[in-house]
């Protein structure tokens, strides 16, 4: 009934998908744009704040924000100013823009590490950092967490085997070796695991996000980053945070909030309001040492960069980002919004008396099917495709749209509580559904 509801009132996006299909993969211009709930995926017209619009003309509530990508909120005025000004006048020329020490600078005060460059993407801002750790410590292995998220690194597309060893996550389109060879993997929030594997003395540095997000999230336990943080200084292991999804805790993202303290941090997606754009940072020594090995006539064959990386339009973007958006007063208003966004699920839970949890990190929430997972094959456990399927469907019917693989809502400046009010109406009314 839903599937046959959403076909019916799209019969735009429809004929797009079907035109689509004759030149492009799958119908899409990236491969995971088909995961979408629905026969076929929605194609948008506009976005504006926290709502866009589709090619049917219906609109939507967008609690997904590309997944972090416009968490900003879409077409900022500020930064579409900034990119027209920056396109008018040059977008790259493998020279640093004016822009270049001022986004170092800012980057370097939200993040609390003190120098910085810049990537396209998190995932390649990953993939720069990784050949740096191997390279500052003279060991081949990365430890990360089971059901981990660092994009499409090759090192972090893995899952924790029967046997305890790195195995391809399902869905990795051909692994370049057995990750057995590049990986260690443990569970989340355990540390003995973590110790003996770091007790080995080849692991070059634990890649990490403070909360597990893209199984859904995941909680550090308390004192667990304490922990890990002291073990990789005992081990001599290097630290590197992913801050890409958990930017949603605060300006400075968990390290700020938390009193992490990472080797290199990782922050992607959201800083350039939309635009593609990334950064890494590392502390004072690591950076000293880093200055003469780029400083060979080499540099340009290191694995590291790219022609477009640190273009004058990107720095343009997370210029005009940083310098207007993701600030304490922003966070003020997200945060409780999703409060009470979690509020909402949690009083329906409760009333239906439903074995179901809702987790709250920062301005990002999500609900459960289950009581609430230590670690990310908990949570790949608790999935249930077909209920997540339904939920996501009936909400897209009723103008929401939730981030897809997950039952999440981030916030951004832009939502209002009546956004919440919606959802909450929804999320209701599809329970009292499936109980008729």
């Amino acid at each position: 009934m839903e599937e046959e509801r959403f076909v019916d009132t799209h019969p735009a996006s429809a004929a797009m998908a079907r035109d689509a299909r004759t030149h492009l993969l799958g119908g899409v211009p990236m491969a995971w744009m088909t995961r979408w709930p629905g026969a076929f995926p929605l194609f948008f017209q506009e976005a504006r704040g926290a709502r866009f619009t589709d090619v049917d003309g219906r609109e939507y509530v967008d609690f997904c924000l590309g997944d972090t990508g416009a968490m900003t909120g879409h077409a900022l005025p500020q930064v579409a100013d900034a990119l027209f000004r920056q396109a008018s006048n040059g977008i790259t020329t493998m020279l640093p823009s004016t822009d270049a020490a001022w986004v170092g600078a800012e980057l370097a005060r939200r993040f609390r590490l003190p120098v910085w460059q810049m990537a396209m993407t998190a995932t390649d801002a990953n993939r720069f950092v990784l050949r740096f750790a191997r390279f500052l410590t003279g060991r081949s292995k990365v430890l990360v967490f089971d059901w981990c998220y660092h994009g499409s690194v090759d090192e972090s597309l893995v899952t924790r085997g029967p046997d305890g060893t790195a195995v391809p996550r399902a869905g990795n389109i051909g692994p370049q070796v057995d990750p057995s060879l590049t990986t260690v993997v443990v569970p989340f929030n355990d540390l003995p695991a973590l110790e003996a594997a770091l007790a080995q003395g080849d692991i070059a540095c634990v890649l990490a996000e403070p909360a597990l997000t893209n199984i859904g999230i995941v909680l550090p336990d308390p004192g667990f980053h304490e922990a890990l943080r002291a073990l990789t200084r005992r081990y001599g292991t290097l630290l590197v945070i992913d801050e890409t999804h958990t930017i949603c805790v605060g300006p400075g993202g968990a390290t700020a909030a938390w009193g992490l303290e990472p080797d290199f941090f990782v922050i992607g997606k959201t800083i350039g309001g939309g635009m593609p754009a990334a950064a890494y940072g590392c502390t004072d020594a690591i950076a000293q040492r880093l200055n003469t090995l780029l400083a060979d006539k080499s540099v340009d064959t290191s694995g590291v960069g790219g022609t477009l990386t640190g273009n004058a339009l990107a720095l343009a973007a997370v210029r005009a980002t940083l310098d207007s958006t993701l600030r304490d007063c922003d966070f003020a208003r997200m945060i409780p919004l999703a409060t009470d966004w979690a509020a909402g699920v949690r009083a329906t839970i409760d009333e239906f008396d439903l074995p179901w949890t809702v987790q709250q990190l920062g301005a990002r929430a999500e609900y459960w099917f289950c009581p609430p997972p230590r670690d990310g094959a908990a949570a790949a456990a608790a999935v249930d495709s077909e209920l997540d399927a339904f939920m996501h469907l009936w909400a897209v019917n009723r103008g929401i749209l939730l981030t897809p693989f997950h039952n999440m809502a981030l916030i951004s400046p832009f939502h209002t509580p009546a956004d919440v009010a919606l959802h909450t109406q929804v999320f209701r009314d599809a329970v009292v559904a499936l109980l008729a």
